[in-house]
C-alpha cells in the first residue's frame, strides 16, 4: 500500500475554512486551528498526519469490530461496484447482496425476527422503529397507541426523531421543538442514581419507573418501550441484573412493543451477536448499525418481528418509508463479508471467553486506584468512573464533567484514543484487540489518572 503524502498543515487550515465536524465546539475547533488529521490505520491502531500511533480504544465510534486495514473488505466493495455499484429497492427491485444480508441478519437474530429493513445510519434505523411501531398500531386499529417510552440520558441518534427519542438534556436544549409523543424515565445507572442502594431494590425501582410511566400515559396509548441493552454514549451504563427480563415482562403485560437499540451493542460487542441475546430477552424491533459493516461503509438495519410483517402485508397499501440508499448493494456486500470475518475468526466467542474477561480482570485492578469509583465492563465495552473521594460517588468541583476531560486528554497524549462522558472514561476497542493492547489500554488510563492528580486537586481546592 502506498501512503499518500498529505500537506497536514493545509488540511487543518481547510478543515477550519470549510468543514463542520460532528458533535464539536466549533469555536474551540477554530481556536485549535483545525482537527487532528487521521491518515491511516491498521489493526487496532490509528495514525495521525504526524505519524503518531494511537491505540483506538473506541473502535472508531464503537464500530470497527474487525479492525482496520482488511483488504478483503476493500476487495469485496471493489468487485461489487464493478458488478452493480448501486440500485434502489423502491421499484419492486432488490440486489443479491441486499437479500442475502437480510437473510443472514435474520438468522443471527433468531426467534421471530424474520425480516430486515435497511437504512444508512443508526439514527435512520431509530427513525424507522418509530414509524414502524406507530404504523403497526394504526394497522391494528389502535392509532392512539403512538407514545414511545425511552430512558433519560439514552442516545438514539442525532436526527430530530432520534434526538427526541434519546434522553440527553443537552441535545434537547438545541434545535427543538422535538417530536411529540415521547416520554422518558430514569436510567438504570446505579453508580449515580442509586449509590449504596441494594442492587435488587434499585433494579425494581428502575423497572417500576417504566410501569408508572405506562400507567400515567395509559397502556392503551403506549406503542413501544425502547432502550439500549447497555447505554453506550450515555457513559456505558450497565443495567442491574434482572432489569431487562423485567422490562420485557412489562411490555408483555401491557401489550406494547419492545424495541432494542443495538447500534452499539450489536455484532459481538458484549460477547454475543446481540445485546438482547446477552440479556436473554426477545424484542419485537431491533435497530443496528456500526459493527454491521465494522464502519467500512455506512449501513444500518432494523430487525422486524414476523407479526409486524404480517400486519404490513394485511393491507394493499405502501408503507411510505425508506431512503435512496436503503439496501445499498455495495454496503450490503461489505457487511456480509464483515460478518463472515467475525464468524471465521470467532470474534464473538473470543470476546465472551477470552478478551472480555481479560479486560475485566485488568479493570478490577484499576478499580483499586484512589481516583476510581467504579470500573465496569461487559465483553469489550467498559467505563472507569473518576471520583474525588474513594468509596463515594463525589465529583471533583462538586459537579460532573471536568475530571473526565482532563483524564481523556492525558490518555490521548499518551497514545490511547478514548472518550470522556462526564467523569467517565469510556472505551470499546476493536474485537481483534490483543492481550498486550488491553494491557496498554488499562495501563495508559492508570498513567493518565496518576498524572491528572495535581490538576484535579486544584479543582477540588477551588470548590
Amino acid at each position: 500500500m502506498t501512503l499518500k503524502n498529505y500537506d497536514i498543515a493545509e488540511l487543518r487550515r481547510l478543515d477550519v475554512a470549510h468543514h463542520l465536524p460532528c458533535h464539536q465546539d466549533h469555536k474551540l475547533m477554530q481556536d485549535l486551528g483545525g482537527a487532528r488529521i487521521i491518515t491511516r490505520a491498521q489493526g487496532s491502531t490509528i495514525f495521525d498526519g504526524e505519524g503518531t500511533p494511537l491505540l483506538d480504544g473506541m473502535a472508531g465510534l464503537w464500530c470497527v469490530q474487525v479492525g482496520y486495514g482488511r483488504e478483503e473488505l476493500a476487495k469485496v466493495a471493489y468487485d461489487q461496484m464493478l458488478e452493480l455499484a448501486y440500485y434502489n429497492t423502491f421499484f419492486k427491485t432488490a440486489s443479491p447482496p441486499t437479500v442475502l444480508l437480510a437473510t443472514k441478519i435474520s438468522q443471527l437474530m433468531g426467534g421471530n425476527l424474520s425480516h430486515v429493513f435497511f437504512n444508512n445510519s443508526g439514527s435512520e434505523a431509530v427513525d424507522t422503529i418509530i414509524r414502524l411501531a406507530r404504523y403497526y398500531w394504526q394497522l391494528k386499529g389502535q392509532p392512539e397507541r403512538n407514545v414511545l417510552i425511552a430512558r433519560n440520558n439514552a442516545y438514539h441518534g442525532s436526527t430530530i426523531a432520534g434526538a427526541s427519542l434519546g434522553g440527553m438534556s443537552h441535545m434537547h436544549a438545541q434545535g427543538g421543538p422535538f417530536v411529540p409523543g415521547i416520554e422518558h424515565v430514569m436510567q438504570p445507572y446505579q453508580f449515580n442514581e442509586g449509590f449504596g442502594e441494594d442492587p435488587e431494590a434499585f433494579c425494581q425501582r428502575a423497572v417500576d419507573a417504566i410501569e408508572s410511566k405506562i400507567l400515567e400515559v395509559g397502556p392503551e396509548k403506549v406503542a413501544a418501550v425502547i432502550g439500549e441493552p447497555i447505554q453506550g454514549a450515555g457513559g456505558v451504563i450497565i443495567p442491574p441484573e434482572g432489569y431487562w427480563p423485567k422490562v420485557e415482562a412489562l411490555c408483555r403485560k401491557y401489550g406494547c412493543l419492545l424495541a432494542v437499540d443495538e447500534v452499539i451493542c450489536g455484532y459481538g460487542r458484549l460477547g454475543q451477536w446481540f445485546g438482547f441475546h446477552h440479556y436473554g430477552i426477545k424484542p419485537d424491533l431491533v435497530s443496528m448499525a456500526k459493527g454491521l459493516s465494522s464502519g467500512y461503509l455506512p449501513i444500518s438495519a432494523v430487525g422486524v418481528a414476523d407479526f409486524i410483517v404480517e400486519a404490513l402485508r394485511s393491507v394493499s397499501d405502501d408503507f411510505v418509508h425508506g431512503f435512496t440508499y436503503s439496501g445499498h448493494p455495495t454496503a450490503a456486500a461489505v457487511a456480509l463479508k464483515n460478518i463472515e470475518i467475525i464468524e471465521r475468526e470467532g470474534l464473538v466467542e473470543r470476546t465472551r471467553t477470552d478478551t472480555g474477561p481479560y479486560l475485566a480482570k485488568g479493570l478490577a485492578e484499576l478499580a483499586k486506584h484512589p481516583l476510581v469509583g467504579e470500573a465496569r465492563s461487559v465483553g469489550l465495552i467498559g467505563a472507569v468512573e473518576i471520583v474525588a473521594e474513594k468509596g463515594t460517588n463525589k465529583r471533583f468541583g462538586g459537579k460532573e464533567g471536568p475530571a473526565g476531560l482532563i483524564v481523556r486528554d492525558l490518555c490521548i497524549k499518551h497514545g490511547l484514543m478514548v472518550r470522556a462522558v462526564r467523569d467517565s472514561i469510556v472505551f470499546s476497542p476493536p474485537l481483534v484487540i490483543t492481550h498486550a493492547e488491553i494491557d496498554q489500554l488499562v495501563g495508559t488510563i492508570r498513567k493518565a489518572l496518576d498524572e491528572a492528580l495535581p490538576a484535579l486537586k486544584e479543582i477540588k481546592a477551588a470548590a
